[in-house]
């Protein structure tokens, strides 16, 4: 018999196999969910005959659609089913479950970013459709040492981040972070010395998210600022990324061109799916909306 439930705290030993199964994280990552942000409602498991074979976390946001409304979405992280159990189907019950589960609490939404292009194809079967893009670059070293640094940056508190953030991308459909849920992004950037950043251009203020995947790269995996920035001002702020968080290069994460022009960008590529589980939002959602997500727990 299979049951799709909300966790209890008995399952944490499993939940954490799973992912380490799943993920290859350490125990040191897989601590700071458990730390930061975990409570048993906060994992949803498929059961089969008394064991858990599959789960998924998920992150309590808001979608913000300006001049339409805001909306309860939770984000999928995390879904993971066991390697002995894979090829039947389980991931699919799991969040078909997870669904009626979501719908028990009034979301309307769901989202989640794939963690490799395949998995497009199996969200999108499961009833999820491209909606969030990003655009992505690479500034290297090399390229940086030319010029002066701006120091512009400056380490954050989750309040201040999310302040800021929220002022920054008031304009475009986006998700919505809790600070819970930035405090577990804050501890994976600990994790390898990168952190949350803000700072100040003469067009406003800017705010940046680094965390690091190996020694030679460092993801900036959002970086916000005012769209009238002058190229000059782009060219000092990136310096900072070496002072901050030094590597050989970086990934930075945009939510648009430098323009920020409104609607499908062919410069955007695909990063994160929705789903609406409200059947009125379902019909009446214009889906060549390009959404912003920004904070890929990845």
């Amino acid at each position: 018999m299979v049951t799709v439930r909300p966790s209890v705290f008995e399952d944490v030993p499993t939940q954490r196999e799973l992912w380490k199964l799943a993920f290859g994280d350490s125990d040191a990552y897989i601590d700071n969910f458990y730390r930061t942000y975990y409570r048993p409602e906060r994992v949803v498991v498929l059961e089969e005959e008394g064991a858990v074979c599959s789960m998924t976390a998920w992150f309590d946001t808001t979608f913000v659609v300006p001049g339409q409304g805001e909306y309860r979405a939770a984000y999928l992280y995390a879904v993971a089913t066991h390697p002995d159990c894979r090829g039947r189907g389980l991931a699919g019950e799991l969040l078909a479950g997870a669904d009626e589960f979501f719908r028990g609490l009034g979301i309307p939404a769901v989202t989640t970013v794939p963690a490799e292009p395949s998995l497009h194809n199996f969200f999108g079967a499961n009833g999820f459709r491209e909606c969030f893009r990003v655009l992505e670059s690479y500034q290297y070293r090399e390229e940086l040492e030319k010029l002066s640094p701006a120091n512009a940056l400056r380490p954050a508190s989750v309040e201040e981040y999310g302040q800021v953030r929220e002022q920054l991308l008031a304009d475009i459909p986006h998700i919505a972070y809790p600070e819970d849920a930035l405090a577990y992004q804050a501890g994976c950037c600990a994790l390898g010395d990168g952190g949350l950043f803000v700072g100040d251009t003469p067009a406003g203020p800017m705010c940046l998210c680094a965390e690091r995947a190996d020694g030679e790269l460092v993801m900036m995996k959002e970086f916000l600022c005012p769209r009238q920035r002058s190229l000059q001002d782009m060219a000092r702020i990136w310096l900072d990324f070496q002072r901050i968080a030094p590597a050989r290069r970086w990934q930075v994460r945009q939510p648009r061109s430098l323009e920020w022009s409104v609607g499908v960008n062919e410069d955007l590529g695909k990063f994160a799916m929705l789903k609406w589980l409200d059947s009125a939002m379902e019909k009446s959602w214009n889906w060549d909306t390009v959404g912003y997500l920004g904070l890929a727990f990845d």
